[in-house]
């Protein structure tokens, strides 16, 4: 009796185990087979040549278009540098003309500064003729008719001719003047002197 009670459990047992393996097989061959059919439509492997082509060409056309703006940047600046360099030749040309003009000026105003000096030579010549002349009918006058044009003449233009007189006839043009003339003379004439450094 225990024996016949023993066996039915003991079947009861396999069959279970039995009935799980299959149910973990057919569990296992669903899995399995999913996964091979969504293998078998979206391949992991194209996607990824896919994305990364895709990814190839963006970088691409990054790149032609920085390289794009690189060009147009250094086309400007290469046209900025052109436009610098026709402003300084022009700044260069107008400093030519005006060195140019700058050169023919300098040179007319030597001419003219040479053309003064032989100028004002020949007016101090003339000038320096006139005086002599003068002081030497001064000092051919008698000193009596010569005094009272000295009397009426500045002190200072008076002390400069009898200063070229011979010293002779200039006692003798002294000595008619007033006492104050003759002072006022004599006092210019020294003063005149005192500059004269003594050697």
């Amino acid at each position: 009796m225990k024996k016949e009670r023993l066996l039915p459990a003991k079947k009861s047992a396999g069959s279970i185990l039995l009935i799980s393996s299959l149910l973990i097989g057919s569990a296992l061959l669903r899995i399995v087979s999913g996964a091979t059919q969504a293998v078998a439509t979206e391949s992991p492997f194209e996607s990824t040549d896919i994305d990364n082509s895709d990814q190839e060409t963006r970088n691409a056309d990054m790149g032609r278009d920085q390289f794009a703006e690189m060009l147009a940047a250094f086309q400007q600046r290469e046209m900025r540098i052109a436009e610098n360099e026709r402003a300084i030749n022009t700044r260069l040309k107008a400093l030519e003309i005006a060195d140019g003009e700058i050169e023919q000026r300098l040179a007319a105003l030597k001419e003219a500064e040479e053309s003064l000096r032989s100028v004002l030579a020949l007016a101090d010549t003339a000038a320096e003729d006139d005086l002599a002349r003068l002081t030497s009918v001064y000092e051919t006058m008698k000193p009596k008719d010569a005094a009272p044009l000295f009397e009426q003449m500045d002190p200072k233009f008076a002390a400069g001719f009898l200063s070229r007189m011979k010293p002779e006839a200039a006692a003798g043009v002294m000595a008619g003047l007033s006492p104050e003339a003759a002072y006022t003379i004599s006092v210019i004439l020294a003063g005149r002197n005192a500059n004269v450094p003594e050697g």
